[in-house]
């Protein structure tokens, strides 16, 4: 299974950007997928995640300017970000609870994607 991130870059103060993640395998049953981001000298923390039933949760600090949506018939989801803030920059890690026959259940990352928002 690997999960690869797109769609980072340098944006200025309340613009938008977009994310994409796309889950790659055979045969993979996701029940959750979402994205956290890491802030240089930060904790990483949850951005938003969403369950295989639809239910979103979104970390305070970005509700009402993220939105998180999927396409499950591409494995992919994807984080709108809106009304960017400094605050805002970090790298971005999508990530996932996806389940294979041969493996279970298991949580996966991807690699990094940045985020920048200038002021």
């Amino acid at each position: 299974v690997q999960l690869r991130a797109s769609g980072g870059g340098l944006v200025q103060l309340g613009g938008s950007l977009t994310l994409s993640c796309v889950a790659s395998g055979s045969n993979l049953v996701i029940n959750s997928m979402g994205w956290h981001r890491q802030a240089l000298g930060k904790q990483r923390e949850m951005v938003a995640s969403m369950t295989r039933g639809g239910h979103i949760n979104y970390a305070d600090s970005v509700k009402g300017r993220f939105t998180l949506s999927s396409d499950i018939t591409k494995k992919t989801t994807y984080l709108q970000m809106h009304s960017l803030k400094p605050e805002d920059t970090a790298v971005y890690y999508c990530n996932g609870n996806i389940y294979t026959f041969q493996s279970g259940s298991n949580d996966y990352w991807g690699l990094g994607t940045l985020v920048t928002v200038s002021s």
